[in-house]
């Protein structure tokens, strides 16, 4: 099968802004998404390629950005070797934990082995926030304990938290193609206990969690910490990612007013995570 490929470069480029771009991509056919340097490649069949679908997406984009886009005719693509060669290596984080996918040989022997096959850039463990709540997750005491995974991407999050003990997990997305993959590897992980949902954080009414875990983006934490803050019991714990370090006095005061004290933050190459505490 023809494949079409469409490079993108983003400026200024933001690793958040590639991942909604190819959100929305996937929204028009798009099924397949390399990272770069400068942005994304996006592959499309192409007999479904249209490229004026292509420029109301990008005249639609949601976020303030300048995307500039090559597009180029190639044959299929073993996209398994595309991310072998071009990204995914295994990681560890912690001396605990490796993150890899099922292509991969030679892994370390490690106490959690967490298999991830990611349609997009989402969650592998390589960005700094991922990696950053990872390693928060691996000091929390997280037995018996009720997880939401607020963006979850490939549920990489929730499915580390049910390793650890978590029950109850619920793993929520906007993106079908990132609820899609969760499924999959929560299978994969044969894990139980996790129920993912599509949709946003208007899912969250009703809903009661010990621990939240919100790797997402500045706006968005900002938009629905409210949200979050009502979501836990007194003494819950919300974890929030997807800043960076200067972000934080902007977080803290909006989980302040929320009723929601900042304990702590750990940070890594300017990305950083913070942990809050429902008083």
């Amino acid at each position: 099968m023809e494949y079409t490929e469409v490079s993108f470069s983003i400026e200024p480029f933001e690793e958040y802004i590639a991942d909604v771009l190819a959100s929305e991509l996937g929204e028009i056919g798009f099924d397949s998404f390399v990272p770069t340097v400068e942005g994304l490649d996006a592959y499309i069949l192409s007999k479904d390629f249209s490229e004026l679908n292509l420029k109301n997406l990008l005249d639609e984009f949601p976020i303030e950005a300048s995307i500039d886009y090559k597009v180029t005719q190639i044959e299929s693509k073993n996209w398994n070797e595309e991310w072998e060669k071009h990204y995914f290596e295994p990681i560890i984080i912690g001396n605990e934990c490796v993150i890899h996918s099922s292509f991969h040989k030679n892994i370390p022997k490690l106490k959690y082995d967490i298999v991830i096959d990611p349609k997009m850039a989402f969650g592998t463990g390589h960005h700094e926030t991922t990696s950053l709540v990872i390693g928060q997750l691996l000091k929390m005491d997280l037995a018996g304990k009720k997880v939401l995974d607020m963006g979850c991407g490939t549920a990489v999050l929730a499915i580390l938290a049910a390793m650890r003990g978590a029950k109850d997990l619920v793993a929520i997305d906007i993106d079908t193609w990132c609820t899609e993959n969760s499924v999959e590897n929560i299978a994969v992980n044969k894990i139980e206990g996790i129920e993912v949902l599509l949709g946003g954080a208007e899912l969250l009414d009703g809903m009661h969690f010990d621990i939240i875990l919100a790797n997402i983006n500045r706006n968005i934490l900002l938009a629905d910490i409210d949200k979050y803050s009502a979501c836990l019991s007194g003494g819950g714990e919300l974890y929030m990612s997807g800043f960076y370090v200067e972000d934080i006095p902007l977080i803290e005061a909006e989980a302040n007013l929320n009723g929601l004290k900042l304990i702590e933050y750990s940070e890594k190459n300017n990305w950083a995570v913070v942990k809050t505490v429902k008083e």
